[in-house]
């Protein structure tokens, strides 16, 4: 497999100023929604006429999240000779997110007698309106022991509700379009029509994301090919941190129990969880995999791992080919303390910061612009030579 990049590209005048359009129809789209989140909008960084580039980067946030969270390593990749488009999930740009973030709901006829069996239990039914009703108690996340038991409880209290969390969980099952709508395809299709602004800006095109966005840089690639060289991809959401975590958001999604994100203290249904699993489902279907086995795919893991399945992320790897097929793979040991929020050195999880995010950054340009990656670089708080430096942030 070929991955070196192609030679730097001059795009013309014209060319820019048609992709500018193109993106400042969808900003004016976003700007004037009334139902826009406060500072999630799209931007870019183009380079001038005249400027040669190495290519796009298409870079996709974190679920709940912002563009910002990403404005750091697509600066770094801007000063160093790529054109970026930094670019909202799926809904994530609107408020409420139950009107607008990909989510999976139970139908009606399902959902309305399984709620008045949920309700019918005196515990869970205070559970719930504890959740709904109280803005402090609200915030507190429920821990993997409560997950357990509410699991459990759930069950108990209506057992019809296994099946349709199979449902959920199983690949293609039958049964999924019977008992649920789901609009997790919209982190794709949205995607897609991100992609098509940039039909005027000739040279390869590259995509990059963290965890849900991670699951769309891939998802990317592999509906265009032709068009997408490589893909980075961080701590991919293709599925949810261990079988309680899956279990429960399968099983508590549809029933409209309510999550708190850190961004704001944005309330959202756990079935937007619910949908974000499901579209990493798709990510990892046979034909996707295929497809991205010829796409240069730059795999960042750590072992500290809570939101994206660590396992199913290495499995992945290996079914895309691994290095053989000119893939490359980093995972931070435990030791490092990085956590899933890896590309922000200022975002902190579970107490815990990346420290190592400038050699993260250089690997990255390494990657896009050579297809290589060196490991050891990966864990040195130094910064590479060989790599440009990277800019001072406040």
């Amino acid at each position: 497999m070929k991955t070196n990049s192609n030679p730097p590209i001059t795009p013309t005048a014209e060319q820019i100023a048609q992709t500018k359009k193109a993106i400042e129809t969808y900003y004016l789209e976003w700007l004037y929604n009334p139902s826009k989140r406060e500072g999630v909008y799209p931007f870019y960084q183009i380079h001038e006429a005249g400027e040669p580039i190495q290519g796009t980067v298409m870079i996709f946030h974190g679920f709940s999240a912002k563009p910002m969270q990403m404005f750091l390593v697509g600066d770094y990749l801007f000063r160093n000779g790529f054109n970026i488009y930094q670019i909202p999930l799926a809904g994530h740009g609107f408020l409420p997110p139950d009107s607008f973030w990909p989510q999976v709901d139970l139908k009606p006829e399902f959902l309305n007698p399984l709620r008045q069996g949920v309700q019918q239990d005196p515990v869970l039914d205070n559970f719930f309106y504890n959740r709904a009703s109280n803005p402090f108690g609200a915030f507190q996340q429920v821990s993997l022991f409560q997950k357990m038991a509410l699991v459990a409880r759930i069950l108990k209290a209506a057992p019809q509700l296994l099946d349709m969390a199979l449902a959920i969980e199983r690949a293609n099952d039958r049964d999924f379009d019977r008992y649920f709508t789901s609009s997790h395809m919209n982190y794709l299709n949205e995607a897609k029509q991100r992609l098509a602004e940039l039909d005027a800006m000739p040279g390869p095109i590259y995509t990059v994301g963290l965890s849900v966005g991670g699951a769309v840089a891939l998802a990317l690639a592999a509906s265009r090919p032709e068009r997408i060289k490589k893909v980075v991809t961080y701590a991919p959401l293709l599925e949810v941190s261990n079988e309680v975590n899956e279990r429960y958001i399968n099983l508590t999604g549809p029933l409209d129990l309510r999550q708190f994100s850190w961004e704001h203290n944005i309330s959202f249904p756990v079935g937007c969880l619910t949908a974000a699993n499901r579209f990493g489902a798709f990510v990892r279907s046979e034909k996707n995999r295929q497809t991205l086995e010829t796409i240069p795919t730059f795999l960042v893991l750590t072992e500290n791992e809570d939101a994206a399945d660590l396992q199913t992320n290495q499995r992945f790897f290996k079914q895309l080919g691994g290095e053989s097929k000119g893939h490359r793979y980093y995972l931070y040991p435990a030791s490092d303390l990085v956590p899933h929020p890896m590309v922000d050195p200022r975002e902190i999880s579970q107490g815990m910061t990346n420290r190592f995010w400038k050699s993260l950054y250089q690997e990255t340009f390494r990657f896009l612009t050579t297809g290589e990656m060196d490991s050891a670089n990966m864990s040195n708080l130094e910064e590479a030579s060989d790599l440009p430096p990277i800019p001072t942030y406040s």
